[in-house]
């Protein structure tokens, strides 16, 4: 079961993403479905240039709290998502139409929404 502290880093990450012009950024606790991560951080971004732009802000970041990335980001189909593995949370970075196409909100819908 996810932690106070952890989710309040978790809502951190996802208000910096959303202050860096990530669009309609969700956060879901996942804990009680799975073993691997409490928490999935999904936001669209707007082209291949916010993508990079917003992953070089997103890694100084996690350094700067002290976190470690579990993998680097995985990239699938030019730029058209990014994951970024912490351990306790996973961000998904997608464009528009993968965002729509793996819709991960509906598979995870029994997630609980977060605010931030």
């Amino acid at each position: 079961m996810a932690d106070n502290a952890n989710e309040k880093t978790v809502k951190k990450i996802a208000s910096f993403i959303d202050e860096h012009n990530g669009q309609d950024t969700v956060v879901l606790n996942i804990s009680e479905l799975n073993s691997w991560t409490d928490y999935f951080i999904i936001s669209t971004v707007t082209s291949s240039g916010h993508m990079r732009g917003l992953l070089s802000q997103l890694y100084q970041l996690i350094e700067e709290e002290n976190l470690v990335l579990q993998h680097h980001h995985k990239k699938a189909d030019d730029d058209r998502w990014v994951l970024l593995d912490c351990g306790f949370f996973v961000i998904h970075l997608m464009n528009e139409e993968a965002r729509e196409f793996y819709n991960l909100e509906k598979l995870w819908f029994n997630g609980q929404k977060i605010e931030f």
